[in-house]
């Protein structure tokens, strides 16, 4: 199958100034060779793991594995509605598979015979078998992501011979293949991690936390966690283009004022987590390129835990979902720069789509009725929690509703979680009442429904929360979809939708946009599903 046919086949500041601090110098004169094959990168946060599969590995350890590690499949690109370059959901192209055939009841993949990993080692088939096994096998986050797209089983995964590898279906499922093509299944050097496990540890997960052991376009060579973490490009790749940039430099700058200078001032290279006001004061000074997108299926919410009193009542959780301070934390934290989640119209039908507003507005009388109703007419204490690592936004917004909730005689008090243990400390479900942002990795309903809302799934349903209705509606339109049964796939949407709004264990607040501020001489940026910088495709001139 040549490569026309396999894609055919597989479509299915301001700030800084104002504190009076100068941003650190990032590079010195010596080093200004250097500078011209190097892309420097500030953030607020880094990775606490360097491998998908760890345990609690936060957001930003996605992006060093999916610039180290290959996987089978990937998607091809098409143009975004703001004329970026954005990854095409029903659209696959090789990384590490030169073919992929599907059928009824699997999919076979035979393997580039050229691919090596970073210490010279060929990719095997026995390596991917090893690799999906341990996906499905380590628990938290890996194996419940697998399990979104029906990869549940090692005895799914088949070596056929050493360049060839089956994974067979355990039941219909159009997220199958597109879960091929996210992070978790990427592609392990398995001797090499065997040699690193001991019987505590039998897929190397200490080993993996600090070393990258992959075949991708990177390779980490440095790691200091919280301060820095260095990349070099493997100029062996084989798995596409070889990238531009030989050497990728991450630096973690908490200030978010430093970051801003150090854009403005031409020592930083990109950055995409400022707060909302830089980046739109940035777009009207035109002296960077600022590109914002839409999160793909995505939204930053307030949950609440259903299993913690009192938010195991559902007025309670109405009256929260009406004292929100939705408009101020659009204007004060948002700067505009993402979509309203809230206040649709009353009569609004309910949409086969998502993310869709929900019919909650800022109304305080409501509220105070609402938390009477429930038998505390005088509120309660309790505590909101963020994660520090995105304080930028989590920490003004947890102030907003903080303030909000008072005037119906809520008292939260703010807990701060250092960034490396957010992942960690929500899946523990003791947080009564948090903010946090969650986006599906594949683009469907059914999938953001199946991590947030089912309730047999312990790793994104951070609310605990339960109803037999709920399952059924997203079981539905799995099925349904797998089968083209479309009218039923799209009754079974607009039922968990409207479910989720009437027992609202959850309040979307808005679909945030991704920003990123880069320099003009930075191209080639593309939005991917899991919201992180993609270093292949980057260009600096």
């Amino acid at each position: 199958m040549d490569r026309r046919d396999f894609l055919k086949k597989a479509g299915a500041t301001a700030a800084a100034s104002a504190t009076g601090v100068a941003a650190p110098a990032v590079f010195t004169s010596a080093s200004a060779q250097s500078r011209a094959e190097t892309l420097l990168i500030v953030s607020e946060s880094g990775p606490n793991n360097l491998d998908i599969h760890g345990v609690g590995t936060n957001v930003p350890g996605y992006e060093v594995s999916w610039n180290c590690y290959d996987r089978l499949i990937s998607h091809e690109m098409k143009t975004g509605p703001n004329g970026v370059a954005y990854y095409d959901r029903d659209k696959f192209k090789p990384e590490l598979a030169e073919d992929m055939n599907v059928g009824k009841d699997s999919a076979t993949f035979k393997l580039r015979r050229d691919a090596k990993f970073h210490d010279g080692t060929p990719v095997t088939a026995q390596d991917v078998k090893w690799s999906l096994d341990r996906a499905v096998s380590v628990g938290g986050f890996p194996t419940f992501q697998k399990k979104a797209g029906s990869l549940e089983k090692p005895e799914q995964f088949v070596v056929v011979d050493d360049h060839t590898v089956r994974v067979d279906f355990i039941r219909p499922d159009r997220l199958t293949i597109p879960d091929l093509a996210v992070i978790v299944p990427c592609i392990v050097n398995s001797g090499l991690v065997k040699k690193n496990a001991g019987p505590n540890d039998p897929w190397g997960l200490e080993y993996t936390k600090q070393n990258t052991a992959g075949s991708g376009a990177y390779r980490c060579t440095k790691w200091t966690p919280g301060t820095e973490v260095v990349l070099e490009r493997n100029n062996d790749w084989k798995g596409g283009a070889q990238p531009k940039i030989p050497r990728i430099i991450w630096r973690m700058v908490p200030s978010a004022g430093n970051r801003r200078a150090l854009l403005e001032r031409g020592d930083a290279d990109i950055s995409y987590d400022l707060p909302s006001k830089d980046f739109a004061e940035l777009k009207s000074s035109s002296r960077l390129n600022i590109v914002s997108t839409p999160y793909s299926n995505g939204i930053q919410y307030i949950g609440m835990n259903v299993k913690k009193p009192p938010f195991d009542n559902p007025k309670v959780r109405q009256a929260v979902a009406h004292a929100l301070p939705y408009q101020k934390i659009m204007d004060a934290v948002q700067f505009g720069l993402s979509e309203p989640m809230f206040g649709a119209p009353a009569g609004a039908a309910t949409k086969a789509e998502w993310p869709q507003p929900h019919k909650y507005n800022t109304d305080l009388a409501k509220a105070r009725a609402l938390l009477a109703e429930a038998g505390m007419p005088n509120g309660f204490e309790t505590t909101i929690s963020f994660d520090l690592g995105f304080a930028g936004v989590n920490e003004p917004l947890c102030v907003l509703v903080q303030e909000s909730l008072a005037l119906i005689g809520i008292k939260a008090t703010i807990n701060k979680v250092p960034g490396a243990n957010w992942r960690t400390e929500l899946n523990k479900k003791e947080m009564p009442l948090f903010t946090n942002v969650f986006s599906g990795w594949l683009d469907y309903p059914e999938y953001f429904y199946f991590w947030c809302y089912d309730g047999q799934n312990s790793v994104f349903n951070t609310m605990s929360y339960q109803n037999p209705e709920m399952d059924r509606l997203i079981a539905a339109a799995r099925t349904s979809a797998a089968a083209g049964e479309m009218a039923t796939y799209e009754q079974s949407v607009r039922g968990f939708v409207d479910l989720a709004y009437a027992d609202v264990p959850r309040i979307p607040l808005f679909q945030p946009y991704v920003n990123v501020a880069m320099q003009k001489n930075v191209g080639g940026y593309q939005y991917w599903f899991h919201r992180r910088l993609d270093y292949r495709a980057l260009t600096k001139a």
